[in-house]
């Protein structure tokens, strides 16, 4: 399945707002793994900052962009919502609580 994740790179002169592409299985969301290595393949190194909203930050510090934060994503699904779809990606990367507790 096809996966277009729409995101916004915040620059000192302003906002880019930019895609990127996953495959995944079906049914499955994007992990930190999977989104980490989609920005890298377009060079962009960088680290989860914000699992909640979902913002990265350059690993280098002297990058020309501050942070990049994921605004929605598309899996080509015609009645999918993508705020429920986000809500999957951000409970995909959220640590998993300890059963038991």
């Amino acid at each position: 399945m096809e996966c277009i994740i729409h995101f916004d790179v915040q620059h000192p002169e302003g906002i880019k707002s930019l895609r990127g592409l996953l495959f995944l299985e079906d049914g499955k969301v994007p992990g930190e793994n999977e989104l980490i290595g989609m920005f890298k393949d377009m060079k962009f190194n960088v680290r989860l900052e914000d699992r909640e909203k979902l913002i990265f930050k350059p690993v280098n510090p002297g990058e020309k962009y501050s942070e990049i934060r994921i605004t929605s994503f598309d899996s080509g699904k015609a009645n999918s919502k993508e705020d429920n779809e986000l809500k999957s990606i951000v409970g995909n990367l959220l640590p998993q609580k300890p059963s038991g507790l």
